[in-house]
């Protein structure tokens, strides 16, 4: 599990595919110091899992497996190309972000990025199949960043980003059309899988709609 919390920015400084999977070396642009091989870290909110680290973990070699690089942006990503990076969080951390499983859901792309008076804007477009899992002020990561939906419609959805996130963060290099990597708030689809599952209304006997999600204070 992950906060949405960016620790450090990388590079992919070598990537090797073969046979659909591959190998990326990344270096981080502040050392993230022992590491152990086996440990979940989130790379643009993907979560890989470490063969090794080097230089006092400024240097992080993953295996990437097919279905990672089909369901995320990694595998659209030139060499140079900066990444967010987080590590798993331990027991006991604060969350300051919120939680984030590091399973991408869906990758989309930046329709508009522009700066309002003292933050920006980002504009994403709205990928259908996880629609249904967003609501305005809810969380969304967006290349592992825990960030608020202002603005949801049929279309898009914007988030606003501080300074501190655009400095501290990837964002800063993404123009628009690049591809992002989404993750709706797990929280949201297990509420969604509970009222809208058929056994959950068979079980009910009775229909799921907005009266009846308003008079459970919905």
């Amino acid at each position: 599990m992950f906060t949405g919390l960016v620790e450090t920015t990388g590079k992919i400084r070598a990537r090797n595919i073969s046979g659909g999977a591959g190998v990326f070396k990344i270096s981080t642009e502040k050392p993230l110091g022992k590491l152990v091989p086996g440990e979940s870290i989130a790379v643009n909110g993907a979560c890989l899992t470490l063969e090794h680290g080097e230089g006092n973990g400024r240097t992080l070699v993953f295996h990437v497996l097919e279905e990672t690089l089909k369901r995320t942006n990694l595998g659209l990503l030139p060499l140079s190309s900066p990444v967010n990076i987080e590590r798993a969080m331990s027991l006991g951390d604060r969350i300051g972000g919120h939680i984030v499983s590091g399973h991408i859901d869906a990758v989309a792309p930046i329709r508009d990025f522009r700066k309002k008076r003292a933050d920006w804007e980002l504009a994403v477009q709205l990928p259908q199949e996880i629609s249904h899992w967003l609501v305005e002020k809810g969380s969304i990561a967006v290349d592992g960043i825990s960030l608020t939906l202002v603005e949801l419609t049929e279309d898009f959805f914007t988030v606003h980003i501080i300074p501190t996130t655009l400095e501290g963060t990837a964002l800063k290099f993404r123009k628009k059309g690049e591809m992002v990597n989404l993750e709706a708030d797990i929280i949201g689809k297990y509420v969604h899988r509970q009222l809208f599952s058929a056994n959950y209304i068979k079980e009910r006997k009775t229909v799921v709609d907005m009266d009846l999600l308003r008079k459970a204070g919905w």
